[in-house]
């Protein structure tokens, strides 16, 4: 998320924090210099020239000219203002005092709809709500089965329309039966179109008026930049929306629509969608997307993701062997591994660690394959060698080397890596719960 983005910022940004003193000239420099960075990025022009101007009159004034540290006052204005763009606060849904809180999902085809539907009804069972989905994109009969097939997997109920029918009166019955079944939130999906048409806004605006939802959040796609920025203003005008989700974040986005869309709807952008399983959608908190696009890390999404993806029994037993007297061995190695990737990809959570970017990672940087393969290494032993690495002699070690598809000495590092980490952890029993608070292990063989 924001990678481009995030690097030329950081590359500006680290020449404020070089200097011991700032002078006027030099500040502007750098804010000409961010202001290429941003429109490299696709934000918006004015937004662009509205959020420099904020960023020039608290530069240049007396508090930076004469702090200690000038540099880090520039990187935590910058902050500020890019927290401030983003939303004045985190934003949250509206919900009611008699249920169900109806969520209006509206968007054009393609942008992601029907699955942010879904993963937002998996985010609020994981909040403990009991949330519906209504399928009432009834253009297109793959939508229903779509939802249908993404209920079922997260076991959220759907009611859906029959293909070609009333949308209007499928809403309407949606809304009755989340009622009778006691559900506390209706997410209704609704049909796109590939562009905004008369027809469309006509249909959603009915939807609306029948309805009558808390909530209707604008599904766009990250990738088209403005373009997005744009559809945000159509769908505004038409709908009066209350919230943007921002999906294919993940991907190659320049950032520029997540910047640029309350800046000029002055709608906030309420999640994000970061990845295609049905748990990768963030919420959209203004000082954390602000710290990921200055790399300042995350630390509170980084626990968002653990909790949501880590099963805590085993995390415990895990953490007794590491920290207690248990023998921890490579089959409680590949559990953990394995605990790390349902988080995501591994680059990705060292995103959110501060401070992360500047570490040196042995050969330049991480490699996502070499966790597959550390996983058919271990894979392709038998259970006494997981137990004990000791019998791992020559000859197993070759026949290891077969099974899992991978050169004899990526095994003999393999091995010398997690004797290191055995003795690291021997240490490390003398301070117990350092691991449980965040504490890591060296030598993964992670790196390239």
């Amino acid at each position: 998320m924001f990678e481009e983005l995030s690097n030329k910022l950081d590359g500006v940004l680290s020449r404020f924090r070089q200097r011991g003193v700032l002078t006027e000239p030099m500040i502007r420099e750098g804010l000409r210099e961010i202001r290429r960075v941003l429109l490299e990025a696709d934000v918006n022009f004015k937004v662009t020239r509205q959020f420099l101007g904020r960023v020039q009159e608290r530069a240049l004034g007396e508090d930076v000219v004469k702090s200690v540290s000038p540099g880090q006052q520039i990187v935590k204005i910058v902050h500020d203002e890019l927290a401030a763009l983003l939303g004045d606060e985190r934003p949250g849904i509206k919900w009611v005092s008699s249920p169900p809180t109806i969520i209006m999902m509206v968007g054009l085809q393609g942008s992601g709809k029907t699955t942010s539907s879904a993963k937002l009804a998996r985010r609020f069972a994981r909040e403990g709500r009991k949330p519906m989905l209504a399928a009432c994109d009834l253009q297109r009969p793959a939508a229903i089965e779509q939802l249908q097939s993404l209920g079922r997997r997260i076991e959220v109920p759907v009611h859906a329309g029959t293909f070609g029918g009333d949308p209007v009166a499928t809403a309407r019955e949606a809304v009755a039966a989340a009622r009778d079944q006691g559900r506390s939130v209706l997410i209704v999906d609704t049909a796109g179109r590939l562009q905004i048409d008369d027809t469309l806004m006509a249909e959603l605006g009915r939807i609306r008026d029948e309805i009558q939802p808390q909530e209707i959040l604008l599904v766009a796609d990250a990738m088209t930049g403005q373009e997005a920025v744009r559809i945000a203003e159509g769908f505004d005008q038409a709908l009066d929306i209350s919230g943007v989700v921002l999906t294919k974040m993940d991907g190659d986005a320049r950032g520029g629509a997540a910047l640029s869309i309350r800046g000029v709807t002055g709608k906030p952008i309420k999640f994000v969608g970061v990845g295609e399983t049905v748990d990768d959608l963030d919420s959209a908190d203004p000082e954390r997307l602000a710290g990921r696009i200055l790399q300042m890390g995350d630390v509170v999404g980084l626990v968002e993701r653990a909790q949501r993806s880590m099963d805590l029994e085993e995390q415990e037993k895990l953490q007794e062997k590491m920290l207690g007297g248990g023998k921890f061995t490579l089959e409680d190695f590949l559990t953990a591994m394995r605990q790390i990737q349902r988080m995501g990809p591994l680059d990705q959570l060292l995103k959110l660690i501060p401070g992360a970017n500047k570490l040196k990672i042995p050969g330049g940087q991480i490699d996502p394959k070499r966790m597959k393969h550390v996983e058919a290494i271990i894979l392709s032993m038998t259970p006494k060698e997981r137990a004990n690495p000791k019998v791992i002699d020559g000859s197993r070690r070759a026949r290891i080397a077969r099974g899992s598809g991978r050169p004899v000495s990526e095994i003999n590092r393999l091995l010398k890596q997690f004797t290191e980490m055995q003795r690291f952890m021997k240490k490390m029993k003398g301070f117990g719960g350092l691991m449980g608070k965040g504490g890591g292990l060296p030598g993964m063989p992670f790196g390239r």
